[in-house]
């Protein structure tokens, strides 16, 4: 960490665990997050499609093992929607009939990870957080399929659920770097004259993939995740990370962007993600909340009482704003 005034200069401190937060909260921090299972080490060179595989599996898998444990009861059902895989995701107790409002989730993973059992696992506690029928994309990725295949694929399912849906009962929503591609998905959506949902949840949405904001630095080594700029490179295919289909923060957010709700927590690496974005919207005359919470790291406390006050603000937004 870089001493005050003189970046050049490493300072170490001892950063202890908060008594602010609650007991499990407080557990958690020491335990020192979730793990990032196979993600030691720089990242598999473009070409490595063994060594991404291998990473891949590691990564899914422990994913699979922390949202399964959380996950409630839900029936699933696989379609495929324009081409791509969905998983359509029934809460216990959520409406499911086909007028019902939809949850349109767009998983996280750094891009790279979440796919196929990691899809579902996440998207069943997107749906009971939303307590919505939900839909999630399970989008391809690099480095086989680079940008701009996933967002592709998300736009593919977007178009066909809106032939199934008005906009006004469509709340897109994405965690991390699901953010990027749900904030992504908008900003192209306008640009293609589609129509806007009713309501947009970016959930600490790595929306900035240049990581050119000050939580990169001061999060760095407290929260459980690292930088990804080596990820977020091959991801862009040669593109500029600065592009806004690739980095929606520097887009022309238009003031017809949907009401938003966005998420973070003071030791989240995309704190400042989300910080930015927010007063973009804000800036755009966007009806946009900003929702931080103590102490939390990138992706939540696993089970906390903070992460159900999460789902307790979302759901308000929601229902504020979802016919």
């Amino acid at each position: 960490m870089s001493e005050p005034g003189n970046p050049d200069r490493e300072v170490v401190r001892a950063i202890g665990i908060p008594r602010s937060v609650s007991p499990e909260a407080q557990a958690f921090l020491r335990q020192g997050g979730l793990t990032a299972a196979g993600r030691e080490g720089p990242a598999p060179a473009a070409d490595d499609f063994a060594g991404w595989a291998a990473r891949r599996k590691a990564t899914d898998d422990m994913l699979v093992a922390a949202f399964e444990a959380r996950a409630g009861a839900a029936s699933v059902e696989e379609i495929e929607v324009n081409g791509v895989p969905v998983h359509v995701i029934a809460p216990d107790g959520a409406p499911a009939d086909t007028s019902d409002p939809v949850y349109y989730d767009i998983h996280g993973g750094a891009l790279f990870y979440g796919a196929g059992a990691a899809c579902r696992a996440m998207a069943k506690n997107s749906a009971e957080r939303a307590r919505m029928l939900t839909w999630a994309v399970d989008y391809r990725m690099p480095p086989e399929h680079p940008y701009p295949a996933p967002l592709d694929d998300c736009m593919a399912v977007y178009r066909g659920l809106l032939e199934t849906r008005p906009p006004a009962k469509i709340v897109v929503g994405g965690a991390s770097a699901g953010g990027n591609l749900a904030a992504a998905l908008i900003v192209r959506a306008h640009d293609e004259g589609l129509p806007m949902p009713a309501a947009l949840a970016l959930l600490s949405p790595e929306v900035d993939l240049t990581e050119s904001g000050d939580t990169f630095q001061t999060s760095l080594g407290v929260c459980s995740l690292g930088r990804l700029l080596e990820e977020n490179r091959i991801y862009a295919g040669g593109h500029p990370l600065d592009h806004p289909y690739l980095s929606p923060l520097f887009a022309d957010i238009p003031a017809t962007f949907p009401p938003t709700f966005l998420q973070s927590g003071t030791r989240d690496l995309f704190l400042s993600n989300t910080v930015r974005m927010h007063r973009k919207l804000r800036d755009a005359g966007v009806d946009a909340e900003l929702h931080v919470w103590e102490a939390m790291p990138h992706g939540g406390f696993f089970g906390a009482p903070e992460d159900a006050e999460i789902g307790d603000e979302l759901r308000r937004f929601i229902a504020k704003h979802v016919d």
